[in-house]
């Protein structure tokens, strides 16, 4: 009698990132609309012509860009004494640039973040490229099913049954359940977050991109 062996193959693989995605904002705030919305209009202006000589989608160092259009909105203030105070205005635009060299990308936030008003840096979004996160992609999914079939053929191993053979591979939760995964993604990627302390030198370094992948496989001997 067949003997069947349902496991489990998990692989996760780590890589430095070949991509940093600047996530940034500029706003002001203050007691007139006019002269607030100017700052922002002229700040975001600099930085645009700061992007554009640096910007080859192909050779980098800033492989793509955007921004939103700038968004304006008012508000009257409490104070500590449970008192309204005067209207405040705000503007604001958010923004996303893209480089393949990280050392240009240090170099960049750090001028803005001295230099140009109302610039702030909201974080990094450290990823690879299109391509190489599809190969690592199915580098960790064939992974994952070879630790599957050392597993089922362990267990078989211990019971002396000889060599196993598949009869049924999906992602994981998919066997069991039959509605869909449970588990990761085949890819996760971290988050970077702003380093470097007060210094002007800003240093931005990347975190490692784990991609991992799970497997539901069924063996029988």
């Amino acid at each position: 009698m067949a003997v069947e062996f349902t496991v489990q193959g998990r692989f996760s693989a780590f890589r430095t990132p070949e991509r940093g995605t600047v996530q940034a904002t500029i706003g002001l705030e203050g007691p007139a609309l006019a002269p607030v919305y100017e700052h922002v209009v002229r700040s975001l202006e600099a930085v645009s012509q700061s992007i554009a000589p640096l910007h080859r989608p192909d050779a980098g160092p800033i492989t793509w860009w955007s921004t939103q259009q700038v968004r304006t909105w008012a508000n009257r203030p409490w104070n500590n004494e449970g008192k309204q105070l005067p209207l405040v205005h705000h503007a604001r635009v958010s923004l996303s640039v893209k480089f393949s060299d990280f050392a240009e990308l240090s170099r960049w936030v750090g001028q803005h973040v001295e230099h140009t008003r109302g610039f702030s840096l909201d974080g990094v979004d450290w990823a690879l490229t299109t391509k190489r996160q599809a190969e690592l992609q199915r580098e960790v999914r064939a992974a994952a099913v070879r630790d599957a079939a050392e597993r089922a053929q362990a267990y078989a191993d211990a019971l002396d049954l000889g060599p196993v053979r598949p009869v049924a591979i999906a992602d994981a939760g998919m066997l069991s359940s039959g509605i869909g995964p449970t588990a990761m993604p085949a890819a996760a990627y971290m988050r970077g977050a702003a380093g470097g302390g007060g210094s002007s030198e800003l240093a931005l370094l990347p975190e490692d991109i784990e991609v991992k992948a799970e497997v539901d496989a069924r063996f029988v001997s």
